[in-house]
């Protein structure tokens, strides 16, 4: 069993552009949507992705926060693409960039099609309280505002937020 800590923020600004040192286009849906989530029916979501020639299938536990559940499997791109075709809600399409920054990867995901605008940066932990370096394009940290979550994205995608949604900070107090 493999456990995700992992800390998202917004970006601001293009600064990150040119410290990436390799992009990769994604495509990714859900086999399951919020709803089923917010519910309590289902406990965890599953996603496909393909990721460059790569594809996987993940599961990760519900939990809000920087810390869950994550089970990731590699799989046939062809077997990808036809499990796209089942997945509920929109599907998420971004350009993932890879930028090392004081001794961390950080994986900034530049949201395209329904999603367009919404940029944010991930950075995965050892811990929960190891401490990292904050680029100076890092803005307000969206790790515990449930909107921000891919499975999220699919079933109510950014364009359809309004402009107090995208101001990020109600789920901060």
């Amino acid at each position: 069993m493999g456990i995700e800590i992992e800390r998202k923020f917004l970006v601001v600004g293009d600064g990150w552009r040119q410290e990436a040192h390799e992009t990769v286009a994604m495509a990714q849906g859900y086999l399951n949507d919020q709803a089923a989530m917010d519910s309590g029916a289902q406990k965890a979501s599953m996603r496909v992705r393909l990721a460059g020639d790569e594809a996987f299938l993940n599961i990760k536990s519900r939990e809000l926060g920087h810390t869950r559940q994550e089970f990731d499997y590699p799989i046939p791109p062809q077997d990808a693409r036809a499990l796209l075709e089942l997945c509920v809600g929109d599907m998420i399409d971004k350009r993932r960039h890879y930028v090392n920054h004081a001794g961390h990867l950080w994986e900034v995901d530049e949201f395209l099609g329904e999603n367009a605008g919404l940029v944010v940066a991930e950075i995965e932990l050892d811990s929960a309280d190891e401490a990292f370096q904050r680029p100076t394009w890092l803005g307000c940290e969206v790790t515990d505002g449930a909107r921000y979550y891919n499975l999220a994205l699919a079933s109510r995608p950014y364009s359809q937020w309004s402009e107090d949604e995208r101001k990020a900070t109600d789920f901060l107090e």
